[in-house]
C-alpha cells in the first residue's frame, strides 16, 4: 500500500535524534510492513562511536537536568503527552504500517503511551524523603532521592510506543536523561516521539533515539561507565545475557521479560464473561504480548462449552491489512514468527490435541496466521511449555483446584496470570498461590499507568508504571548530620 497520508509530515523521518540534531548516516537497515513485506524507508545502523558520542552528550545533559526542578520536568513531560494525544492519528498511522497492528489497537496505544506520561509528569513532584528518628540526641538522620544517572532503554516491536514512555517516563520525571534504542523492525514510532519530544521544548540531550544493530548498541550501554542504568524489555534469553554482561560494572538494570499467563476458567464462572476476556487477553495485537494468555485451564465439566463459545466469537474475526476497514487482526511481525506459530500448532495437533478453529497459515499469505482454537492439548506440548506469541488458544481440561494451580505454576516464568470464578474463598487462595507478579480476576485485560507491571521468577527484575515506576531510576541517599545538640 502507499505510505499513510499524515497530517504532520514530519514525524516520519528517516534519520536519528542525538547529540543534539537530526541526523543521518552512511549505512542504513532496511525497515518493512508486515502485511505487504515491502519496504517502509530505512534507518541509520549506528556504529559504536556514534552512540558512544550520544553517551557523552547525554553525561553533559545529566548534570543540568538533574538540578532541574521536578515541577518544571513535570510540565515538559505533559506538554510531551498533550502532543502524542493531538498527533494521535499520524502516530498510530505509523505504528501499524511499521508493526502490522489494527489502526484501532495503534489509536489505543498511543492513548495508552501518553498516559505514562502524564502519570510520571506527577510522579515528579511526589519522590519524598524521610527525617529518621535519631538514635543519639546530638544527630540529625535524613534520606533522600537522587536520579541514578543517563539511561539507556532498549524496547520491542509488539507496543513501540508504550514500551518507551513506560520507561522514558519515570527515568525523566526522576531526573535521568534517556537514549532509547527501539526495535529496528519498528524504529519510527520511536522517531516520531523524538519528533513531539522536541516540540514539548525537552533539551536536546535529555531524549535521544539511536538505532542499529541490536548487540552493538547494548554492548555500548552494559560497556560505557557513562550509562548507569539500563532498561530492557525483550525475551528471556537476551535478558539473561544483559543481567549477566551488566554484572561486570553492577550496572542497575531493569528486565521485563517473557512470559506463559495461564488462563484459568473454573465450572462457577460466568463463561460469556470468561470468553470476553479471552478474547481481549489472547487475540491482542494478534497474540503478540507478553502478558496475553498462553496456556487456557479450563475445568472439565465446562471445558467443552468454553471451547465452543470461544472458537465461535474467533470465527467472527476479521483478518487483515490493519488499515482495512474492520479488521481485528493484523500479520504476525514477520516469517519467523508465523513459523513459530505454526510449529507449535503441529506439535500440539500431533500430541492428541483436536482443531476447533483455524490452525494453518492465513490463505492472505505473508505472516497472516488463521486464529486458531485447540482443545485437549498435553501439558507437554510446546505451546504450553514456551511462549507462543501468536494467535493460538490452547486449551487443557483439569479436575480440581490443586491439580491448575499445579500446571499454572509449572513453569520458569511468572508475569501474568488471569482467572475466572464466582467463588470469594478461591479467589484468595489461588491469587495467594499463583506464582506471576500479576493475576485478573475475572478481566482480560490488566495494564494501565497506575498498577506495578512486572513478573517473578524469570519474567524479569523491577517495576514498571504505578508509584513504584520511578523508584528505579533512583538512588537513595542517607546523610547523618552531627554537632546538633
Amino acid at each position: 500500500m502507499n505510505p499513510p497520508n499524515l497530517a504532520q509530515a514530519s514525524l516520519f523521518r528517516n534519520c536519528n535524534f542525538y547529540l543534539g540534531h537530526w541526523k543521518d548516516f552512511s549505512k542504513m537497515i532496511p525497515v518493512y510492513d508486515p502485511s505487504s513485506n515491502q519496504e517502509i524507508g530505512s534507518v541509520p545502523d549506528l556504529p559504536a562511536e556514534e552512540i558512544r558520542a550520544a553517551i557523552l552528550f547525554a553525561e553533559k545533559e545529566q548534570r543540568s537536568w538533574a538540578k532541574t526542578l521536578p515541577k518544571e520536568r513535570a510540565k515538559y513531560l505533559r506538554n510531551w503527552a498533550n502532543l502524542m494525544i493531538q498527533n494521535r492519528e499520524d502516530l498510530a498511522k505509523i505504528m501499524t504500517w511499521e508493526q502490522g497492528k489494527p489502526l484501532a489497537e495503534s489509536r489505543g496505544e498511543i492513548d495508552y503511551a501518553a498516559s505514562y506520561l502524564e502519570w510520571f509528569a506527577e510522579e515528579a513532584k511526589r519522590t519524598y524523603g524521610d527525617i529518621i528518628p535519631t538514635h543519639r540526641k546530638e544527630l540529625r538522620l535524613l534520606s533522600w532521592k537522587e536520579p541514578i544517572g543517563v539511561t539507556g532503554i532498549l524496547t520491542p516491536w509488539n507496543f513501540p510506543s508504550s514500551m518507551i514512555t513506560r520507561k522514558v517516563g519515570p527515568a525523566l520525571a526522576a531526573g535521568c536523561v534517556v537514549i532509547s534504542k527501539p526495535s529496528e523492525l519498528t524504529p519510527y514510532s520511536a522517531i516520531a516521539l523524538a519528533v513531539l519530544a522536541q516540540e514539548a521544548g525537552l533539551p536536546p540531550g535529555v531524549f535521544q533515539v539511536v538505532t542499529g544493530r541490536p548487540e552493538t548498541i547494548a554492548d555500548e550501554f552494559l560497556d560505557n561507565p557513562g550509562v548507569k542504568k539500563i532498561s530492557f524489555t525483550g525475551s528471556t534469553r537476551v535478558g539473561k545475557i544483559l543481567l549477566e554482561k551488566s554484572a561486570k560494572q553492577i550496572k542497575r538494570i531493569s528486565l521485563e521479560l517473557g512470559g506463559n499467563a495461564p488462563f484459568i476458567v473454573f465450572a462457577d464462572a460466568n463463561l460469556k464473561e470468561a470468553v470476553k476476556g479471552a478474547i481481549a487477553s489472547k487475540f491482542r495485537n494478534t497474540g503478540q504480548t507478553c502478558v496475553c494468555a498462553n496456556r487456557f485451564l479450563v475445568e472439565e465439566k465446562v471445558a467443552d462449552e468454553f471451547a465452543t463459545m470461544l472458537a465461535e466469537e474467533v470465527s467472527k474475526f476479521k483478518v487483515g491489512n490493519g488499515f482495512e476497514e474492520g479488521v481485528n487482526q493484523g500479520p504476525l511481525i514477520h516469517s519467523a514468527a508465523l513459523h513459530k506459530v505454526d510449529s507449535h500448532v503441529k506439535d500440539a495437533l500431533q500430541k492428541g490435541g483436536k482443531l476447533r478453529i483455524g490452525g494453518k497459515p492465513h490463505s492472505l499469505g505473508g505472516s497472516f496466521y488463521e486464529p486458531t482454537v485447540l482443545t485437549n492439548v498435553t501439558e507437554d506440548s510446546l505451546c504450553f511449555q514456551e511462549e507462543t506469541f501468536g494467535p493460538l488458544a490452547p486449551i487443557h481440561s483439569f479436575k480440581t483446584e490443586e491439580e491448575a494451580l499445579r500446571i499454572a505454576n509449572a513453569t520458569s516464568v511468572g508475569l501474568a496470570s488471569y482467572m475466572y470464578t464466582n467463588d470469594p474463598a478461591r479467589i484468595w487462595r489461588m491469587t495467594e498461590s499463583i506464582e506471576a507478579g500479576m493475576v485478573a480476576v475475572n478481566e482480560g485485560i490488566l495494564s494501565t499507568e497506575q498498577v506495578p507491571f512486572g513478573g517473578v521468577k524469570e519474567s524479569g527484575i523491577g517495576r514498571e508504571g504505578s508509584k513504584y515506576g520511578i523508584e528505579e531510576y533512583q538512588e537513595i541517599k542517607y546523610i547523618c548530620w552531627g554537632g546538633q545538640s
